[in-house]
């Protein structure tokens, strides 16, 4: 039985309150860690760095609540429906808690910076509030609850990166794995909360970066996705290796450093920006055939208007600027986006810019949102969320069908053409059948076939096509691949 999949997500519906478990560290504690998480690949990734820092104390994870000493929810404030999902997830916490007093139940990540001491003291449904700069505190925090006290340390940090801790890699196929670049973000859209919950921009050293993409390439490992808010505005200074000489690193060099690993390491990276995306990141990726040609370039708004009343910083035109650079210089790029319907004051007329714009790029996939007014952003301060609900699901649901229809197209081109892709496993739905993913990032399914497993490249001829997934079979003669 093929199984039709959808194209890998920056917030990846299928993770959402995914249970978070590893192997156990060598000295136990006696006590058992439970943590699941919500949102962005950020904070599954952070997710791994709290496990890496509490398996030195002794913790071992485990996938039931129910037999936990202590329960972690990583959480996401980017959408309202996020955030209800956490609160309600959290009601089941508290429950088992009456049953279970010393319990300790805490919420970590972006809900925890921006909601604070409101889950303690207001709705008293948690023991701890740690925000994304404060994990190495955790030990710390933990005991003083033990000691019969609440704990709360959401102090954000212009220094911190975690760049000495090696994440633990939770859930893992031990294939493809994140790494975590820079934190924060400077940006200050007028919709986004990020840059309240996860603070000011900073940048990884890149020593550690290349280290852990050494360590996962010599573990087996055969592709990373660089992570960041805005990857595009990496920026380092400091002393080269021998310490003889101050140097810079953009993100252009950064991905460039990352890719001489080895060409059997596939590189991938998210999230760029519009404005910062330079000629230089695209040549960079046209030069390395194992830099995939894929790039995701949030538009959120096809009016000039809009984006400047979302304090995006660029035009439609510059926009389109770009990605006729894209085409130019990485032909058969894959572009992905994320767009958001009825932000404050949009027109008719303005939204019919944005469906414009996605037929004139032709997404091979895009994130689409009705907006959601977030509490503390600049559009929540200064303008008013005027657009009726009825409409903003009408006009979702017409960028939703038109960002279908631009992905048929795109996987159509795939048809009848062989695709290296490499292979992450089986089938979520069959055994019979194989997974994987091509350059430009489309899923690809395949019957199983003897001598091929997860780690492997492998051609796959394409013979049909769903808006959302590639299907095939191993080719036999190989011809051009694309």
């Amino acid at each position: 039985m093929i199984d039709l999949q959808l194209t890998d997500k920056t917030h990846d519906e299928e993770r959402q309150g995914e249970a978070l478990v590893i192997d156990a560290p060598e000295v136990l504690n006696g006590r058992k860690l439970y943590i699941e998480s919500y949102g962005c690949q950020m904070n599954f990734a952070d997710s791994e760095i709290v496990a890496s820092i509490l398996k030195d104390q002794g913790f071992e994870t485990t996938s039931d609540y129910h037999e936990a000493d202590v329960v972690f929810i990583n959480t996401c404030s980017i959408r309202e429906n996020a955030e209800q999902r956490v609160r309600n997830r959290l009601s089941q916490f508290s429950a088992e808690k009456r049953r279970n007093p010393k319990l300790v139940v805490g919420v970590l990540g972006c809900m925890a910076e921006r909601l604070k001491s409101k889950f303690l003291e207001e709705e008293k449904l948690v023991d701890m509030v740690v925000g994304p700069d404060a994990y190495r505190d955790l030990p710390q925090l933990i005991n003083q609850v033990e000691d019969g006290h609440k704990a709360i340390n959401v102090l954000l940090s212009r220094e911190e990166t975690y760049a000495d801790i090696s994440p633990v890699r939770l859930n893992t196929n031990g294939i493809t794995a994140f790494i975590s670049i820079m934190r924060g973000c400077d940006n200050m859209c007028s919709f986004c909360v990020v840059p309240f919950t996860r603070g000011r921009e900073r940048s990884r050293d890149p020593y550690s970066i290349l280290a852990e993409a050494q360590d996962l390439f010599d573990k087996g490992y055969k592709e990373v996705t660089l992570l960041g808010q805005n990857v595009d505005s990496y920026k380092w200074k400091g002393a080269d290796a021998e310490e003889t000489a101050e140097i810079e690193v953009n993100f252009a060099q950064l991905l460039e450093k990352v890719a001489l690993i080895s060409p059997e390491l596939r590189i991938r990276f998210s999230t760029s920006h519009p404005k910062d995306i330079t000629d230089e990141v695209l040549y960079t990726i046209a030069k390395y055939d194992n830099i995939c040609n894929y790039i995701h370039l949030p538009i959120q708004s096809g009016s000039t208007r809009v984006l400047e009343l979302m304090n995006r910083t660029y035009t439609r035109e510059w926009y389109i600027n770009r990605i006729e650079a894209i085409r130019q210089i990485i032909p058969g790029c894959a572009i992905s986006s994320d767009i958001i319907a009825g932000f404050c004051t949009e027109t008719e007329e303005e939204h019919q810019e944005t469906l414009s714009i996605m037929d004139y790029v032709g997404y091979d996939f895009a994130f689409t949102f009705s907006y959601s007014e977030r509490p503390g952003t600049l559009a929540a301060r200064k303008l008013a969320d005027d657009i009726p609900e009825p409409v903003k699901k009408r006009r979702l649901a017409e960028i939703l069908l038109k960002a279908q229809e631009t992905s048929l197209m795109r996987l159509q081109q795939f048809v009848g053409k062989t695709v290296r892709i490499l292979v992450e496993g089986t089938s979520k739905k069959s055994d019979l059948d194989l997974c994987g993913r091509n350059d430009q990032n489309a899923m690809v399914v395949f019957p199983a076939t003897p001598g091929v497993k997860g780690g492997q490249y492998v051609n796959v001829y394409i013979d049909r096509c769903t808006s959302a997934t590639l299907l095939g079979t191993i080719a036999v003669e190989v011809p051009e691949i694309v």
